[in-house]
């Protein structure tokens, strides 16, 4: 249930509303918008049916929320959230992108790469310490020294850190160095770790899993936010279908409807959606003119030398050519390339 508060509403009646749902067991969820304000009612909503709600002095309006996922749902939200990435927003007016490497190999790289990229207009910096992979003897990331080279280049180049974390027994020890902790694709049902992170007060990037539905995507982010971490960034990264052409099937439908669906930010990740480094960037171009609040782009100084997925990683001369194409598709979308 969502209760619409009246304009001006005072802090002593926004207290009053929230007690008096509490009183009847459920939990309560206040977002402030520029100019509205509106009290999420959690649990179980028949408690209310027979509650005279608009009784309740500052309350305008009462609508039940129908869909299984609540606090990540458009209506349980006064304004589109934003969620701060150092000097830019995720979910603001402008494209954010956030370049690196598939996986951190060594500070050489890593360095060089920060660079790059930054110069180039990247708002951060990816790289994963802690890797995922399907075959147990590829390499699995450098763990913590990693960890330690993202902060390094942080420091350095002033650009967050987005890596991923992959373990429950993990989340302390990244959220001490990330600025962003993301969950991969065949994560985003582990929902012991989902409540993990979403106790860590820490913004958490979500990968679609990469055979999960639209309503799959949001109930994971609810098991995030249901921990009191509202911080969520939903990626659209590609879906595994029949077709072959590609490593994954880009989902550019996706991103609409999550804009409509919910009031998270949502990016997009050309470099796992194709697999291929020359449709990273038309990938990217429809993901930003449908609407995305951001990319998340593989970048490596020598992709044939890559140690994991040199195939989609662009070089710097590509990331360039593509930071440098991104404005007109972001105006498109009635949006702008954030400026550093």
């Amino acid at each position: 249930m969502i209760l619409v508060t009246r304009q001006g509403i005072t802090e002593e009646e926004l207290d009053h509303i929230r007690e008096r749902v509490e009183s009847l067991g459920l939990r309560t969820h206040v977002s402030r918008g520029e100019t509205l304000t509106v009290v999420g009612c959690i649990g179980d909503e028949e408690r209310l049916q027979h509650v005279p709600l608009l009784s309740i002095p500052g309350v305008v309006a009462a609508h039940p929320v129908m869909k299984p996922y609540k606090l990540a749902s458009r209506e349980f939200a006064a304004d589109p959230t934003r969620i701060p990435l150092g000097e830019v927003e995720v979910g603001g007016r402008g494209v954010v992108v956030v370049a690196g490497p598939c996986s951190v190999e060594g500070g050489d790289m890593l360095r060089e790469t920060a660079a790059r990229v930054r110069a180039a207009g990247a708002h951060g910096i990816r790289g994963g310490a802690f890797k995922p992979r399907s075959s147990p003897y590829s390499f699995q990331g450098m763990g913590q020294p990693g960890l330690e080279l993202l902060v390094d280049v942080r420091d350095t180049h002033g650009l967050p850190v987005v890596t991923e974390v992959m373990d429950t027994r993990q989340v302390e020890l990244v959220a001490g160095y990330a600025d962003v902790l993301q969950i991969g694709t065949r994560n985003m049902q582990n929902f012991n770790l989902l409540t993990e992170v979403g106790r860590v007060q820490r913004p958490v990037l979500l990968k679609r899993g990469m055979s999960a539905t639209i309503k799959d995507l949001l109930m994971s982010a609810e098991y995030i936010m249901q921990q009191g971490n509202s911080q969520v960034i939903l990626c659209e990264r590609g879906i595994r279908t029949f077709e072959t052409a590609t490593r994954n099937t880009f989902d550019l439908a996706a991103i609409p409807v999550l804009k409509r669906e919910t009031h998270l930010p949502v990016i997009a990740d050309p470099s796992h959606a194709g697999g291929r480094r020359d449709l990273v960037a038309p990938l990217a171009f429809a993901a930003i003119a449908a609407g995305a609040d951001g990319l998340l782009v593989e970048v490596h100084p020598d992709p044939e030398a890559a140690w994991s997925d040199g195939d989609q990683s662009l070089d710097f001369a590509e990331f360039e050519r593509l930071m440098g194409q991104l404005a007109p598709f972001a105006e498109a979308a009635g949006r702008k390339v954030a400026p550093l």
